[in-house]
């Protein structure tokens, strides 16, 4: 057998065997380890309840990347209904309408065909892939300072 293995085993078998003997010093030590653990609970649980009522409110975060509200294309505008939008509510009007009009191509999924409606945000474009629609909507989004 290789050291290895050896060293593999030895531990396993050492990990493995049952106790030799029930001592008193072990009965103490696991008396004392308990008393211990009860000890650091109340602490944790005293700390906590601190940490929450002595915590400020939380702040309001701005939105920030898809989320964030910016002005539309007047196209865009037109389609959603509102002068302004985040790109992800645009994206979810988009596909609120695709579904709503059946469609998407029913032997493809992932092909979308454009009526009139969808040309005009989608460069004329008759058919559309669904990964492709924040390609051509990053157009309409205008670019803010």
């Amino acid at each position: 057998m290789s050291s290895m293995a050896a060293r593999v085993f030895n531990g396993c078998r050492t990990l493995l065997a049952p106790a030799t003997s029930t001592s008193k010093s072990s009965a103490v030590a696991a008396a004392a380890a308990s008393k211990k653990s009860k000890i650091t609970e109340t602490a944790k649980e005293k700390a906590k309840s601190k940490t929450a009522a002595s915590a400020p409110p939380r702040a309001f975060v701005r939105p920030s990347g898809i989320q964030k509200v910016s002005p539309v294309s007047p196209a865009l505008a037109r389609f959603i209904g509102s002068s302004e939008s985040s790109r992800s509510d645009a994206v979810k009007k988009i596909w609120t309408y695709i579904k709503a009009n059946n469609l998407q191509n029913p032997s493809d999924k992932r092909q979308i065909v454009c009526d009139e409606k969808l040309k005009t945000l989608f460069d004329g474009k008759d058919t559309i892939g669904f990964l492709e629609i924040a390609k051509y909507l990053s157009h309409h989004f205008v670019k803010t300072g």
